[in-house]
């Protein structure tokens, strides 16, 4: 599981409601049977494809839908990104066997709250579950930088810093950078000669003032901006 997480969530005995969306029926029993044999947990839902699965986030108001990519009809991504579009409340945790950059990027882009490969522990899939439910964004181990990829658009990365980028301090452009780098606190505070504590309150400013939940997130949101602003601090001294 990813350690980019700034706490880590506990476990709640409140009712998660899950929604189950995969084409293939022997992987939606096996999941049934999986999580609910945990009390916390409880299937509402199935659906075989994406259409299905906005029409059953609309009629069954689900907490978490463990989404698959591929599939007739409608496929994850699609449907990833209708749902968190037309449905906000419910949050979105990919499941799938397919790590290709594109899906991983552009299903996290489009709102997905973690992705996760169908080989993921029981225990960590539980676990994960149990974040998002919260707010906090997961990923599978080596799937950060797929995360964080510019989208294949072909476009020329863009050349002017927005501002909420440039009302940040000097550190903290620093620390963003590394952030969006796959650095942890301990290797940013190696790379910038400062302590762990001061890393952390660094990325909480950081976080509240560009309104952002997590460190993921935050390096989504800079990813197709790091050119500039690693010039941009180049340019300036720190605090």
């Amino acid at each position: 599981m990813s350690d980019f997480c700034d706490a880590t969530p506990t476990q709640t005995t409140a009712m998660i409601h899950l929604l189950l969306v995969d084409d293939q029926l022997i992987v939606r029993q096996g999941l049934r049977s999986l999580l609910e044999a945990k009390p916390d947990f409880r299937v509402v839902g199935e659906a075989e494809n994406g259409e299905q699965a906005v029409a059953q986030v609309q009629a069954l108001q689900p907490d978490v839908v463990l989404m698959d990519i591929r599939m007739p009809v409608m496929d994850g991504v699609a449907a990833t990104q209708a749902i968190c579009q037309q449905f906000p409340a419910a949050r979105v945790l990919v499941l799938t066997t397919f790590d290709d950059d594109d899906y991983v990027s552009r299903a996290m882009r489009y709102g997905a709250r973690g992705y996760l490969l169908k080989d993921t522990h029981s225990e960590e899939l539980a676990e994960a579950i149990r974040a998002v439910h919260k707010g906090y964004t997961q990923l599978g181990p080596g799937l950060f930088e797929k995360a964080i990829a510019a989208p294949r658009s072909g476009t020329d990365a863009p050349s002017a810093m927005p501002p909420k980028l440039a009302q940040l301090t000097p550190r903290e452009r620093e620390v963003l950078c590394l952030i969006a780098r796959g650095a942890n606190n301990r290797e940013i505070a190696g790379a910038l000669y400062i302590s762990e504590r001061t890393v952390k309150n660094h990325v909480t400013s950081i976080l509240s003032r560009l309104n952002l939940r997590d460190r993921i997130q935050a390096a989504m949101f800079v990813s197709a901006f790091l050119p500039v602003l690693e010039n941009f601090s180049r340019d300036r001294n720190p605090d």
